[in-house]
């Protein structure tokens, strides 16, 4: 009770503080290194005035609370100086990725805009191509490239609205969406924002977030983004969103349309081994605790590792067997043994047991009823033999086997039906 007495003495001698006033003073601070839209501005300071009113004790005085700490921990008007130097964005693609010029020049063009234009905005990047083939970490150096702050995360699964639009501020534990609270997390208003995963965006009784990101998403009205929570207007075309997806088919139309479609193709053998040489080799070495000569593979071995283990459009599977091969080298390294462990072709089924893939060129001579054929799907493609055989029967027709869905069937029943019409011809 003595206590309670002389904490409101304090406080009306003015000698200490009260929480609310301590929290108001905190709030301003803020404000000042801030530059509020105006509608923005009006909103704090009704807020400001309702906090006044309120006990520290009450549940609605939490609630005003939080809500002015979200209002004024986000970035109006700071922005971060973008880079627009061609040669040192180049040089930045150029070390983290081997090949994609396309894509990298795309990027380059990107930047001559912004450098003519004077900001870089209204353009949404979409990469699409199999797993493993630098989608992602792409999008890292782009933002390197561009000197912005990166901010990455996930639709994948995502079947909530609100972790795009916010929750509405009436709901216990409501909170802006993702958009907002990455701003936060960078504080600039410009950064890089990815969304992986766009094509694994879901849908369900709880809403459709792929809906939502249409107004994030659209550079004709992300100026004026609105998030259930904030209630106040936030621009977001100062952003450059890049989305990531393996494939196009499941990607809503109308959020299709708002996207500028990139696509990474995969690597062939020769850039495969390039990119095992200047990266993964290094990288795999430092991660498992070696010394760069303790362990040498030679181009030989990481042509047949390609070739007969790690066959995938991307280079994931390559680096997970390049991994099996330095924890082999570890372990004869732990059990005491002191020399260099050198991999060739020759030996390289000691570390990596029989090749997964055979060679493919099985006929050497064309024979009669087998052709070949390519299989692709959205995690990367091979080539193979599609083999037919004549039997003697006097039903007419023919049996197809295997996984064939509709469109291959109908087309060996075209096949079948065209032999049948030019039969009397043969």
């Amino acid at each position: 009770f003595l206590k309670e007495q002389l904490k409101e003495i304090k406080k009306e001698l003015g000698l200490e503080k009260d929480e609310k006033s301590t929290e108001i003073e905190k709030f301003q601070e803020k404000i000042e290194k801030l530059k509020l839209t105006d509608e923005a501005a009006k909103k704090i300071d009704e807020e400001m005035n309702k906090m006044l009113l309120l006990e520290p004790h009450s549940a609605e005085y939490g609630v005003s609370r939080n809500y002015l700490d979200w209002l004024t921990s986000l970035p109006w008007g700071i922005y971060s100086e973008d880079n627009y130097d061609i040669s040192k964005a180049r040089a930045i693609l150029d070390r983290d990725h081997y090949g994609l010029d396309d894509i990298k020049e795309r990027i380059l063009e990107f930047i001559a805009t912004g450098k003519m234009k004077g900001n870089i905005s209204g353009s949404i990047i979409c990469f699409i191509g199999p797993p493993g083939v630098g989608k992602t970490s792409i999008g890292k150096s782009v933002a390197e490239a561009l000197n912005r702050k990166f901010f990455r995360f996930s639709l994948g699964g995502m079947r909530d609205e609100a972790e795009i639009k916010g929750h509405r501020r009436t709901y216990i534990g409501a909170m802006p969406g993702k958009i907002i609270q990455s701003l936060k997390t960078v504080g600039v208003a410009n950064p890089v924002i990815m969304l992986d995963e766009i094509d694994k965006i879901g849908a369900s009784f709880q809403g459709d977030p792929a809906s939502a990101l249409l107004e994030v998403l659209d550079s004709e009205q992300n100026n004026n983004f609105l998030d259930h929570y904030m209630d106040v207007r936030f621009d977001l075309s100062n952003i450059l969103f890049i989305a990531t997806a393996n494939t196009m088919d499941t990607i809503p139309a109308p959020l299709f349309d708002r996207m500028e479609i990139m696509k990474l193709s995969g690597y062939i053998l020769e850039e495969k081994v390039q990119i095992a040489k200047k990266y993964l080799i290094s990288k795999q070495l430092a991660e498992h605790g070696l010394k760069k000569n303790m362990v040498k593979i030679d181009n030989g071995a990481i042509k047949k590792m390609i070739d007969g283990y790690a066959r995938e459009a991307g280079v994931r599977s390559l680096e997970n067997n390049i991994k099996k091969v330095m924890r082999k080298a570890t372990k004869r390294f732990a059990e005491g043994n002191t020399e260099a462990v050198s991999v060739t072709a020759d030996n390289l089924e000691e570390f990596l047991g029989k090749p997964r893939f055979t060679d493919e060129s099985l006929y050497d001579k064309s024979i009669a009823g087998v052709v070949m054929g390519l299989a692709w799907t959205s995690m990367g493609g091979t080539t193979l033999y599609i083999e037919s055989t004549g039997i003697d029967t006097k039903v007419k027709g023919f049996k197809q086997t295997g996984q064939l869905k509709d469109v291959m069937r109908e087309s060996s029943e075209i096949a079948y039906t065209y032999i049948q019409s030019r039969a009397k011809d043969y």
